[in-house]
């Protein structure tokens, strides 16, 4: 069995024979590419905006664009400086997506033995499968699209029905859904956390019961889309006992890695399905001249920006998210972060993983149930320091906000040395909570047109555009 280096060569290769027919590969010399090294000097990374000029050809009706023919799909995703975004999904690229999810499933079934599940009815928390049409191509969120491909022999059991799946007011739909799956023998559930969160919420507030005590043969829990540690907790305990889970790492651009064992830490990364990877040190992702390594070069305990060139027509591209790997042997990899969502307002380059781990360990020493946070910088100019605000939403508060707000910041100094030396350099005064009130981060999201389906709330941000809009929901119960 080939090695997962020697798929990665393989694909390269596939990849890049396919792609000399096309606009880009002309552009970029494809038929002068005979290795990584001259593919990395042919092809720099790219951003969506830096594509959005060959997506447009497509728009146009275009052939042979970024990949042969045109694509089958467009998945419409939201981007924090593009606006809306159009990755297109071929008929090449379309099996990554439906058959990593398969995998993951059959991976678990052999490991655990559990395969009763998939006799009982599951639920798949997702956007619309109403599809539009743009150049003639359909379009909608990946979700949507995924949804008109699940496998026959799981349509009969798949929950909530096709007229529920297309309400788009969130709230509505949930509504529908917990009416729908109410009385069935629901045995797993899938979704982003914070929306399974929500689904339990309802049907507890409905029943009065726990989840388990609803479902009694609930067993598999499928989520992904942000880290799971900060909602873990709470979840496990809407549902009335710990239940085991499957951790995936999807996205518009392809299924990139997904829990294969119950037991070791990370997620495996698909080696195989389409895709050549590249990783940048996350520290240099914004220089002009990156170093660029393949799956080969990578190391444990590194941050890296991931780079995608795919059978999508994706070359370059950087999918904005940050990993780690935990292991070479095989490859596996923790999801750290966004590129864009860290806090560096002071040189110190805080990122997801650090507030997610610093909050999680706090949260766990006092018994605290957290709902919802995001981190933002607050700049002062005139008086005093500035320093990290922290808006949390909390299941239950703290008894000493301030002794818990000293047990976070000492957790986050002493996994950034720059935060740390920011402090200790009396440069930064230590972060400072503020409660948001419960229900404060649905509101928000609701109030900015973001409420359920793939939608999430950023962990980290260098401004303070979403820490303004919080500030309408907190509870005013600082203690500072």
């Amino acid at each position: 069995m080939l090695t997962a280096v020697q798929d990665q060569e393989a694909i390269l290769k596939s990849l890049l024979k396919t792609g000399k027919i096309t606009d880009f590969g002309k552009d970029h010399h494809f038929t002068d590419i005979d290795n990584y090294a001259a593919f990395r000097q042919a092809v720099p990374i790219r951003d969506y905006e830096q594509l959005k000029p060959y997506i447009e050809k497509i728009r146009e009706g275009r052939h042979n664009v970024l990949w042969k023919g045109k694509p089958i799909y467009f998945a419409k995703t939201s981007g924090t400086t593009s606006g809306v975004k159009y990755i297109p999904i071929t008929k090449d690229s379309i099996p990554n997506h439906i058959n990593t999810a398969r995998n993951a499933l059959l991976c678990y079934m052999a490991e655990t033995g559990n395969s009763v599940f998939a006799n009982g009815k599951m639920i798949f928390l997702s956007g619309s499968p109403e599809l539009e049409r743009i150049a003639d191509i359909p379009t909608g969120r990946l979700s949507g699209i995924v949804n008109h491909h699940i496998p026959r022999y799981l349509r009969t059991n798949q929950l909530p029905s096709y007229e529920t799946n297309c309400i788009e007011e969130w709230e509505t739909k949930l509504n529908k859904i917990v009416e729908e799956t109410i009385m069935q023998d629901m045995t797993l559930i899938s979704g982003i956390p914070p929306w399974v969160q929500m689904y339990f919420d309802r049907l507890t507030a409905k029943t009065g019961k726990k989840v388990k005590d609803i479902f009694p043969n609930f067993s598999v829990l499928v989520h992904g889309g942000v880290n799971f540690e900060p909602y873990k907790a709470k979840l496990f305990e809407s549902i009335g006992k710990k239940i085991d889970t499957i951790e995936t790492f999807p996205a518009s651009e392809g299924f990139f890695a997904f829990q294969y064992s119950q037991k070791d830490e990370g997620l495996l990364l698909n080696t195989d399905s389409g895709i050549f990877y590249e990783f940048i040190p996350a520290a240099e992702i914004f220089n002009d001249n990156p170093t660029r390594l393949s799956l080969k070069e990578v190391k444990t305990g590194e941050n890296y920006a991931m780079i995608v060139n795919s059978n999508a027509g994706l070359w370059g591209y950087n999918i904005g998210d940050t990993v780690k790997f935990v292991s070479l042997e095989p490859y596996r990899l923790i999801v750290t972060g966004r590129v864009k969502h860290f806090i560096s307002a002071f040189g110190e380059h805080v990122i997801g993983e650090e507030v997610e781990q610093s909050l999680s360990k706090a949260a766990m020493e006092e018994s605290l149930g957290i709902t919802e946070f995001t981190v933002a910088p607050m700049i002062r100019q005139d008086e005093g320091k500035s320093f990290h605000e922290w808006f949390i939403e909390f299941e239950n508060m703290p008894q000493d906000l301030h002794a818990f707000e000293e047990k976070v910041d000492q957790n986050l100094r002493e996994k950034n040395i720059y935060y740390n030396d920011l402090i200790s350099g009396n440069i930064l005064a230590p972060l400072k909570i503020t409660p948001v009130r419960k229900h404060g981060f649905i509101d928000y999201m609701k109030s900015v047109g973001k409420l359920g389906g793939q939608n999430k709330v950023p962990r980290l941000s260098n401004d303070r555009k979403i820490a303004e809009e919080l500030s309408k929901w907190v509870t005013h119960q600082q203690e500072n």
